[in-house]
This record gives structure tokens, C-alpha cells and sequence, in this order.
């Protein structure tokens, strides 16, 4: 895993990633944390998880994606479905979620250059260790990289 510090959605746009991936609530809000940066900025990513019906548990573990044209080339956005619901009054992660989107990407996105944040370690209250550990368990062997919001 590599680690950079920055804006996920600026170093996409500028072509440093081929892929990148957050995680979402099965709901279709996208309505706070960086899936809601994602919404404003790729709105494409938006729809793709509005196809699919709100708070539908068999959701947890699978991913919708859209293509998007950036003055860069192709950008895949994936809305990796890592916790049922939202709020941050408890531990809203799903571990096993989040390692069934890894695995899929693996599968599916195979040779690309994925970005991503701290998928389930902030709203969701997750155990950034313990997702660190999943992503790197399943991502083995990928180009994958772990950025760090830049608040500045």
C-alpha cells in the first residue's frame, strides 16, 4: 500500500488513479463524509447507486460503478456498499463488507491504479488497522494507494 497526502478527488481528475472506491451506506443518501464530495463532484456515481433500491441489506459487500471522461482519460468511480446504515452514533462498518469490495475489485479491476480513503475508518467508525490489514490481504500485488485528506 501506498500512502499520499492530498485530495482523492483532485489526484483522480488529474489521472493518478485509474479507479477509486469509497464507502457507502446501502440507503442512496451519499449525503456526508467523502461520499458526498463524490456526489457533488462525479454525479454519474450518484445515479449509479440511486439504480439500486434504498436500504436493501444484500447490497453490503457488492459495488455499483460508473465511468467517468476526465480531461485525463477514463475514471471508474465505485460505490463500494461497506456499512447498511449511517450516522455515527455506533460502529456503522461492516468488516466483512468492506473485504468482499476489496476482493471484488481485485477480481474485476485487476492492473489498474485504484485510489481510496480510509474506507469505513471515518464516519463509519471502523478500525483503520483492521481495514488497513483486509486491503492489503486482498489488494496484494495491485497498484493501490491510500490517501490521506489534506485539510490545509
Amino acid at each position: 500500500m501506498k500512502t499520499v497526502t492530498g485530495d482523492l478527488i483532485q489526484l483522480a481528475k488529474k489521472g493518478k488513479f485509474d479507479l477509486i472506491v469509497h464507502g457507502c451506506n446501502c440507503h442512496c443518501r451519499m449525503g456526508s463524509g467523502i461520499a458526498k464530495a463524490i456526489r457533488a463532484h462525479f454525479p454519474e456515481a450518484y445515479k449509479a447507486d440511486c439504480k439500486t433500491a434504498p436500504g436493501d441489506r444484500s447490497k453490503l459487500g457488492t459495488y455499483t460503478s460508473c465511468q467517468i471522461a476526465t480531461a485525463s482519460g477514463i475514471l471508474t468511480v465505485v460505490n463500494g456498499y461497506t456499512q447498511f446504515d449511517y450516522g455515527t452514533d455506533s460502529l456503522k462498518a461492516d468488516y466483512s463488507a468492506i473485504r468482499n469490495v476489496i476482493k471484488a475489485l481485485k477480481k474485476d479491476f485487476a492492473g489498474q491504479r485504484i485510489g481510496y480513503p480510509k474506507i469505513g475508518a471515518g464516519l463509519a467508525g471502523g478500525d483503520w488497522p483492521t481495514i488497513e490489514s483486509v486491503i492489503e490481504e486482498e489488494l496484494q500485488g495491485e497498484d493501490h494507494t491510500l490517501v490521506i485528506f489534506d485539510q490545509s
